[in-house]
């Protein structure tokens, strides 16, 4: 397979670019940032901006499958988040459709259910987007679905929030947490159920829709960890393999949220609607739709996919302790919870 990853040198695109390199496929990243990983001679690397239509051009040529990572992440700007999600969205499949590609696959975000009032959440349900980010996914599966609808393949998945290797971003003022000793601070009790996925189980199941037929997996599917359960156990399993004695710490909700929202309205916090407005509630989705048709069976579960990030951030933690920003593969500028250290 000829394989193009939008947002290759992302997240999800470097894990799943290793992954394909493994299955002996042909790569290509394109990202605005540079790929600055080990792998960069294994693969051709294009830098520039999927909105670009003479870039796309170039970029799909002799490409058998897309995989569109790329994505304009929460803390960006609104209108950054809409051009990108959605325009550039279009773009692709339309680039896509005039260069022969056999597939898009599209990977969306189970933000498009908003903060919904009953689980598990399956693919028929409605779609409520919280903030830009939400809305934006949103009208890009609705672009997914024009294209499909015009005769493209074009499979969407939506992932749980997923961790691994490389991964940052809120789940590092956890991970700092641990290293350092720290209770853990969680909004409610932290008894609400809540799923996440591993990235090595997302990539399994972008292969599936890579390589399965094409009837099959021209759908849109939920990704997440089969065996999970509730938010303290998962943030505890961290604070247990760190080795400090330290304990979830809850907070009473309401007082919890109402100071978030202030402090993201002043810009003060990196934590977003989406994040707080659910971290005290059950979050989770069905997938017996993509076991059923793709065969999915996720390996791992909350507790050991926490931990596999963990692992790899103390791993790596001088070269992160230089970084900050605002994508997943760094740390988050804290602002006002930085003070957080001195509760805690």
């Amino acid at each position: 397979m000829r394989i193009l990853v939008t947002g290759g040198a992302g997240f999800l695109g470097v894990n799943l670019i290793r992954h394909f390199l493994g299955r002996g496929a042909s790569l290509r990243s394109l990202d605005r940032a540079p790929f600055s990983y080990p792998e960069a001679d294994r693969i051709e690397a294009m830098t520039g901006d999927i909105r670009d239509a003479a870039l796309l051009r170039r970029a799909l040529g002799d490409i058998d499958i897309v995989v569109h990572c790329a994505a304009a992440l929460p803390l960006c700007p609104r209108d950054e988040i809409f051009s990108t999600e959605v325009e550039g969205t279009r773009a692709l499949l339309a680039a896509a459709r005039i260069a022969g590609v056999d597939r898009v696959i599209h990977i969306s975000s189970t933000a498009v259910y908003g903060v919904p009032d009953h689980h598990p959440l399956i693919e028929d349900d409605p779609l409520i987007g919280v903030g830009p980010y939400g809305a934006a996914k949103i009208a890009a599966e609705a672009a997914c679905a024009e294209a499909r609808a015009q005769g493209q393949c074009v499979p969407v998945l939506r992932p749980k929030s997923f961790v691994g290797p490389e991964r940052l971003g809120a789940f590092e003022l956890l991970y700092d947490f641990a290293y350092r000793g720290h209770n853990f601070p969680v909004i409610g009790r932290g008894d609400n159920l809540y799923q996440l996925l591993d990235v090595a189980d997302l990539c399994e199941a972008i292969e599936a829709c890579a390589t399965g037929d094409r009837a099959a997996v021209n759908d849109v599917f939920n990704v997440g960890a089969e065996r999970f359960g509730t938010l303290r156990e998962g943030f505890q399993a961290v604070l247990d393999r760190a080795g400090h004695g330290r304990r979830v710490i809850g907070l009473p909700a309401a007082p919890a949220i109402w100071t978030l929202r202030g402090l993201e309205a002043l810009k003060l916090s990196p934590l977003y609607a989406w994040i707080y407005e659910t971290a005290g509630k059950d979050s989770y989705v069905g997938i017996d739709k993509i076991k059923a048709r793709l065969g999915l069976a996720p390996r791992y579960s909350n507790d050991e996919a926490l931990i596999r990030n963990y692992d790899w951030y103390v791993a790596h933690r001088d070269r992160i302790a230089r970084a900050a920003g605002v994508t997943h593969r760094v740390p988050w500028k804290r602002g006002a919870l930085g003070l957080m250290n001195l509760v805690f």
